[in-house]
């Protein structure tokens, strides 16, 4: 099943599933469509998508939660020890858009940086999750550039600004449930710029895996239905290219995941300050 949050004629956020090119309305928020549950999907009427506004499949999470560098290649380019348990951050919810919004370049950044990954949302409200219960809690997978102001990372000395700004969290298309995704550990990762690729890299490439992800995440937080986890990036990333390349006005990014789907954005001038 493939789901979607969206707006219609200016009502509030619900989701929908995506059958073929028709929306079936379910009248619910995605989270309370998540807390729910997914047995059993109500449908309150069909649209097409062009009647539509598309959002970020979860709208609101409580929590974006995002690991660093897992991928040994992504550790290796930056020249640092691969981490031995994950390395957690997070991304501020505002700053998430939707398959086709701009980013904004942010004035407070010139290093504005691509990151595509593999997200997993939780359907479940869970803690202390065992890893071998773990992909049991998760929802569905979708697309995520995790975009970085490199400068603010070095500046900083922690994350927050760097990987929190505005419209720097595209997320989606599409919600997609995992008897359709399959094994997460075996699916391509690609980064498209202007149509040339940037990152390409299996998950099976990952340090740390979903399940264990969820199991390390879920013994310090408790997670709830639409939590967002972003599991990493693989090498390829601007900031340590030879030169280095940044993300300029004009620009065009995709993330494609197989079988989860291809998120793509304009990049756009920043907003003039004050």
């Amino acid at each position: 099943m493939r789901l979607i949050s969206f707006t219609h004629s200016d009502g509030p956020a619900r989701a929908g599933v995506m059958v073929g090119g028709i929306v079936r309305d379910t009248g619910l928020s995605m989270r309370a469509l998540l807390e729910r549950g997914l047995d059993e999907v109500p449908t309150a009427g069909e649209l097409s998508m062009s009647e539509l506004t598309l959002l970020p499949p979860v709208p609101d999470p409580s929590k974006i939660l995002c690991i660093g560098r897992n991928y040994r290649e992504h550790a290796e380019e930056q020249s640092v020890e691969a981490p031995k348990q994950p390395l957690v951050f997070a991304k501020m919810p505002s700053s998430l858009i939707a398959h086709g919004t701009p980013i904004v370049l942010s004035p407070l950044t010139a290093e504005p940086d691509w990151e595509a990954e593999l997200a997993a949302v939780i359907g479940t409200r869970c803690s202390h999750v065992a890893e071998a219960d773990a992909l049991g809690v998760i929802a569905g997978y979708t697309c995520l550039n995790d975009v970085s102001a490199r400068d603010l990372q070095r500046g900083d000395g922690q994350w927050t600004r760097a990987k929190g700004l505005d419209t720097f969290c595209p997320m989606g298309p599409e919600l997609v449930t995992p008897d359709e995704v399959g094994d997460p550990q075996d699916l391509e990762v690609r980064c498209l710029v202007n149509g040339e690729t940037m990152q390409r890299a299996r998950t099976d490439r990952m340090i740390h895996g979903v399940a264990t992800l969820v199991a390390h995440l879920s013994a310090a937080f408790t997670l709830e239905p639409g939590d967002v986890i972003a599991t990493g990036t693989p090498a390829g990333v601007g900031a340590f290219r030879d030169p280095p390349r940044f993300l300029r006005d004009g620009d065009v990014v995709r993330v494609g995941i197989e079988r989860v789907g291809e998120l793509e954005n304009p990049v756009t001038a920043p907003r003039a300050s004050g």
